[in-house]
């Protein structure tokens, strides 16, 4: 007795190889190195409002004068080929839009290296580098917070003592007052977290321009870390000079 098999049942289907899905096409947007060009530009942008606005607020110690010529200079640039405070207008428009151009740029790499790498490393990071992801992140929000109420209440004069019809260095000295220590003290808390935010974005800016070989490694280091501490040092004499009494 002999038994058959059939050859259909024996052996399995075979199914086609699927077509590998097609990839959409990215802009320069869309791509890596265009979210980090975007944040070098933007970064750079803010960098020098952060100059020219420390250097503008060292004048408070040339005297009230000096202080409010300034703030009265940056709302008449132009005149009269541009009508008042068009110029500043336009400032701050572009300001707005690096600030959050910069965000966007920054949690959409972090969002992508997240999906990179889904699943964490069994290496534990270092504590540097932990140390400046939470600066990066947090420091932020942390800057972001801090901006809005210092619009408030130097520039609006919304939560200031002295309101928004008193003349620019006025509002800053009451701003600072010492029964106001709190507000220098979160002052001096947000512009050290600006500080090392602008440090670890300076460095990775240059990073990513290439620039980071070995023989400028430590000189540009340096700079970073120069550029961050002079931007602290500036912003922070005058709040501290008020509250100490050394400005009045």
């Amino acid at each position: 007795m002999t038994a058959t098999i059939e050859r259909g049942a024996a052996t399995a289907p075979v199914t086609p190889p699927r077509a590998a899905p097609s990839r959409k096409r990215v802009g320069l947007l869309g791509s890596s190195n265009g979210k980090k060009a975007v944040m070098a530009v933007t970064g750079a942008v803010m960098v020098l409002f952060l100059i020219g606005h420390m250097l503008g607020n060292l004048k408070i110690f040339l005297g009230h004068d000096s202080f409010n010529d300034y703030a009265h200079a940056l709302r008449t640039l132009l005149e009269p080929l541009a009508p008042y405070r068009t110029v500043l207008t336009i400032i701050e428009i572009v300001l707005v839009v690096s600030v959050v151009a910069h965000m966007w740029a920054a949690i959409s790499l972090a969002r992508r290296a997240h999906h990179a790498r889904p699943v964490k490393y069994v290496a534990k990071k270092s504590q540097a580098a932990g140390y400046t992801t939470h600066i990066m992140r947090f420091g932020g929000i942390t800057i972001l917070l801090f901006v809005i109420w210092h619009l408030l209440d130097l520039t609006f004069g919304v939560v200031n003592p002295k309101g928004f019809d008193a003349a620019p260095a006025d509002r800053m000295v009451a701003g600072f007052d010492a029964s106001r220590w709190w507000v220098t003290l979160i002052y001096l808390v947000a512009v050290v977290m600006v500080g090392l935010h602008l440090r670890h974005g300076v460095w990775s800016a240059f990073q990513t321009l290439g620039w980071a070989n070995r023989t400028r490694y430590r000189a540009l280091r340096m700079t970073a870390g120069l550029l961050s501490a002079v931007l602290v040092i500036g912003f922070l004499a005058p709040p501290l000079a008020i509250t100490f009494g050394v400005v009045k």
